[in-house]
């Protein structure tokens, strides 16, 4: 029974560091219906949004496809505010895809003032690049940021993912030891049974 403890702490301590060292990751589901107001669009789409272990970057993915207003005139981040509601752009998508249906990849330095728009950075960053990460990630973390598409029909937006923490997966080792606590405790019950 002791050995069985000792290894159920290393196991505890294996998963904290592997999710110590984890990115944050937010993902969201693009759609009309997810617009303020909601449209009716076809459209369909997916954001994921990484931030390293450092805090320092910020990686974007955007997935879409059936763009029924038009192509891409812009692509946002939009934080911070209660889902349900419109708040300003946070950051901008550079260069983003002009096609009615594509994918978009980016890396952000969080702590460059030029990716926030002078509106964030101003009223949630308090005027600075380090203020303005802290309040964008805030916002993510606390399911409180968005993304979304416009373009000439939909001014306001055609799709819009509302951005939420994604679930941490286990990482592999991680099953494999508790695998091996579960397999331990399994042969210590038989021995139990049998004396």
């Amino acid at each position: 029974m002791k050995i069985l403890r000792i290894v159920g702490m290393f196991a505890c301590g294996a998963l904290f560091a592997a999710h110590a060292n984890a990115d944050m990751v937010f993902t969201g589901t693009m759609a009309g219906t997810n617009e303020i107001p909601a449209n009716s669009s076809s459209a369909s789409g997916f954001t994921s949004v990484s931030i390293n272990d450092s805090l320092t970057l910020m990686t974007v993915h955007v997935e879409w496809s059936g763009l029924t207003g038009g192509l891409p005139a812009a692509a946002h981040i939009h934080c911070c505010i209660a889902p349900g509601t419109n708040v300003g752009v946070a950051v901008g998508f550079p260069s983003f895809t002009s096609s009615l249906a594509g994918t978009y990849d980016q890396v952000f330095d969080l702590l460059n003032a030029s990716i926030y728009t002078s509106g964030f950075l101003t009223t949630f960053g308090g005027g600075t690049a380090a203020g303005a990460r802290d309040a964008l990630i805030a916002g993510l973390t606390g399911g409180q940021a968005y993304s979304n598409i416009h373009n000439a029909m939909f001014g306001g937006g055609e799709i819009r993912a509302n951005l939420a923490p994604a679930p941490v997966p286990l990482p592999a080792a991680a099953w494999l030891l508790l695998s091996g606590i579960g397999a331990l405790g399994s042969a210590r019950a038989r021995r139990v049974r049998r004396a």
